[in-house]
Parts: structure tokens; C-alpha cells; sequence
């Protein structure tokens, strides 16, 4: 069974006459990685809010074989506790007046189901920046404090501290130098293989994508246009703008 399923998202914005999504489905297994890319104004970041429930759209999205409705506040709440967002600028994602204990507990205190004690919240806390690569002595420290790369590890952090299912990165690395990167991505596939966690990476870098995904979907002007294993886009893509994508792409 499928952990996700989108089917038939259209989204279509008033006194435009292109849609920002035309009938886009596809299907997501539990641990595996999808790769969305494209270029600007393809229509990836709308796919995501419509899969998070934060835009109204036509069609289905189906989240372990429930179906999911845009107006159902509580089903939301149920839906973020096992699904979290990494944000593409990772120092405006954390609120600057916050310290990074109160930053990371955040989501935990507000979409636990259980009563935590403060030991149990703090416990959880130092557990989750351990398992990002940062030391639990930055608790009490301010986010203007760290660097770009350190920021989205605490951004990752907190998406971690509810144990979620699934994970969509939207271009989280894309603002970081290019040493950097690397480090976030490896934080990433390490969760990935120890968590068993799913993803949705979003981004317009091919080479990143193919770093990180399992299988590759490609948008263009909102439309699904190819979708498939990711050595099998990479080395024999079907569709014309696939083609012209790759071409593109610098390689080393």
C-alpha cells in the first residue's frame, strides 16, 4: 500500500488562464525518495502545499489510504504529526526571538497527543540535535548565532522531534554554500536509512536530486511530464524536456 497518493491535483489560480497544476498524479512507498524538479514557475512548490493541505485544489490526496479533505482542521493536526516541511531559507524558517530548545520542542508541544513532562520534552530535544550532528550546549542559544548550515540542521531537527513518516524538503540546500550542502544531504539520507523515513526533495539542481532520490518526477508548466526510477531518467529520459533539462546540467 502506498503511504501517499496524489491523484489528479489541479490547481488553477482566478484570472489566470494556465493552470499552476493540470491533473498531476503519482505515488509514494514508505522509505523511498522522490525527486521533484523543474524549472521556476513549474508548479513544484504549489504540488507541495496542495499535498500539505495548505492550498485548495481539485482531485485527490490520499495519505494511508485515507482520504485527505482540504477543510478538516483536526485531520490536519493528524496529518502534520506524521508529515513535516524543511523550509528553503533555513535562518527565516526560526523565529529570531525563540531559543533553540523552545524553536525544536515547538511542533512536540503542539502536536503531541501525549502529556510530556519538561524532562521528557528536554530529553527528546537533545536526542533529536544529536541525531543532526549538533551539540545539546546550544539549547539556550538564539538562531542569529549559528551559521546557514547549522540553522537548517536545527530546522531538521524540529521536524524530527515528532518522529514523522514523512519528510518534504523544499529546495532546503539551495542557500547553503556548496560544501555545506553535502553535509545537509548526508544528515538527510542518514535520517532516511535510520528512521525508515520517505521524502519529497524539491529542487531545480539535478545533481542534488540525483544524489538523494530514488525515483525522479519532472514538471513542466504545471503538468507531470515524465516520472520514473532515477538512473532510468538520468540516462534514458523519454520526455523532450527531460532531455533539455539534463542537457543543461553541468557535469563533472
Amino acid at each position: 500500500m502506498p503511504l501517499l497518493e496524489v491523484d489528479n491535483i489541479t490547481v488553477q489560480y482566478p484570472k489566470q488562464k494556465t493552470k499552476a497544476l493540470d491533473n498531476v498524479s503519482f505515488s509514494l512507498i514508505q522509505g523511498q525518495a522522490l525527486g521533484v524538479v523543474g524549472e521556476s514557475g513549474c508548479g513544484k512548490s504549489t504540488l507541495i502545499r496542495a499535498i500539505l493541505q495548505l492550498q485548495a485544489y481539485q482531485g485527490k490526496v490520499t495519505w494511508k489510504d485515507q482520504l485527505l479533505e482540504f477543510s478538516k482542521k483536526q485531520q490536519k493536526k493528524q496529518f502534520y504529526q506524521q508529515v513535516q516541511l524543511i523550509f528553503q531559507d533555513p535562518l527565516d524558517a526560526l523565529n529570531p526571538r525563540l531559543t533553540i530548545a523552545q524553536i525544536i520542542a515547538e511542533p512536540l508541544l503542539n502536536l503531541s497527543t501525549k502529556h510530556l513532562t519538561r524532562g521528557e520534552v528536554l530529553n527528546k530535544t537533545e536526542n533529536v540535535l544529536e541525531q543532526v550532528g549538533l551539540d545539546s550546549k546550544i539549547l539556550n542559544r538564539y538562531p542569529h548565532e549559528f551559521s546557514g548550515g547549522q540553522c537548517q540542521r536545527i530546522g531538521i531537527a524540529r521536524a524530527m522531534i515528532v518522529e514523522p513518516e514523512l519528510l518534504v524538503c523544499d529546495e532546503p540546500v539551495s542557500a547553503l554554500d556548496v560544501s555545506v550542502q553535502a553535509q545537509i544531504m548526508n544528515v538527510l539520507l542518514d535520517l532516511k536509512e535510520y528512521k525508515q523515513l520517505s521524502l519529497i526533495f524539491v529542487s531545480h539542481d539535478l545533481s542534488i536530486v540525483r544524489h538523494i532520490s530514488d525515483h525522479v518526477l519532472v514538471m513542466y508548466q504545471g503538468k507531470l511530464v515524465e516520472i520514473g526510477e532515477t538512473e532510468q531518467i538520468y540516462h534514458q529520459p523519454k520526455h523532450k524536456y527531460t532531455q533539455n533539462l539534463l542537457g543543461a546540467c553541468p557535469r563533472i
